[in-house]
């Protein structure tokens, strides 16, 4: 298979898969000539699911669930973010992770088998991933981001503040889902995603049914899904979707006291939109 190199000087694979490139990572697309049974990214048509041998549902959609956004680093970054980015993520794409392996203890003794691991998807800017990791260390995190400025703000918390059991995934979280095995997750953390605010492009929002039966799949018996939005027709329908899934009970919440209060929430508050906040736990 051959690499070859885009106007921008990042690597494009050319064979049997195709990559679209968003930011610093690719999306990947099946080639249609391929047998492969499990694409992992189909252009048009519904939502695929699909059974992993682990026994967790795989998820693709015919869209992105997240807006591209641009915002380049100063050189200094940039450095900083090469660097970390090797010591301190975990790659989008490859075999079930092993939690031992991902959070290994620096004085080499065995991971505690009851740390509980948290799945923090589209943490933006950063805050509130580095304050709940303070003030949660008996948690390892696994943080997913797509945009280079929040994922070098996490990076530098790690390696700075430091927060040795924090990781990032920098790319998208629905191809991830496929590295995370089965009832292996404490708590999942969706905090104000991407809105979709106009009617046609609501399939693009992430929290639907086809995702919520996938991080399902991997939540432990008893772990916790903590959704938040400030738009009210996204809060309608995750509750809809999350009490349509019977491996779940909960509902809308009281704004917790533990979630940190965000640059974008204040912005939201500013113009009069109060955050709704869901929390669920898996009962089977």
């Amino acid at each position: 298979m051959a690499c070859l190199r885009s106007k921008k000087g990042s690597p494009v694979l050319r064979g049997a898969e195709s990559s679209v490139h968003v930011g610093r990572f690719a999306v990947v697309e099946a080639d249609r000539e391929t047998d492969d049974p499990q694409p992992r990214r189909v252009r048009g048509g519904a939502p695929m699911i699909t059974e992993s041998e682990s026994g967790a549902r795989n998820v693709r959609r015919p869209a992105l669930t997240f807006k591209v956004r641009r915002r380049g680093l100063s050189p200094k970054r940039q450095a900083e973010f090469d660097q970390w980015i090797l010591d301190w993520s975990i790659p989008m794409e490859g075999p079930l992770l092993d939690w031992a392996e991902v959070f290994p203890r620096l004085d080499g003794d065995p991971r505690d088998p009851a740390r509980g691991v948290v799945l923090d998807i589209g943490f933006g800017h950063g805050e509130s991933t580095i304050q709940m990791a303070h003030a949660q260390p008996e948690l390892d995190v696994i943080g997913v981001e797509v945009h280079d400025p929040g994922v070098v703000t996490v990076l530098d918390a790690i390696v700075n503040d430091p927060l040795p059991h924090v990781r990032v995934m920098h790319g998208d979280t629905i191809p991830f889902l496929d590295r995370i095995p089965p009832s292996s997750l404490r708590i999942i953390r969706i905090y104000f995603p991407d809105p979709w605010k106009k009617q046609r492009q609501h399939h693009r929002r992430l929290v639907r049914s086809d995702v919520v039966t996938a991080l399902v799949d991997r939540l432990e018996p008893g772990g916790e899904l903590h959704l938040a939005t400030d738009i009210a027709d996204y809060a309608e329908l995750m509750e809809q979707v999350c009490d349509a899934e019977p491996r779940l009970t909960g509902g809308i919440i009281p704004r917790p006291e533990s979630r940190p209060l965000t640059r974008f929430e204040q912005r939201g508050l500013d113009e009069g939109r109060p955050p709704t906040d869901l929390v669920y736990h898996r009962i089977i």
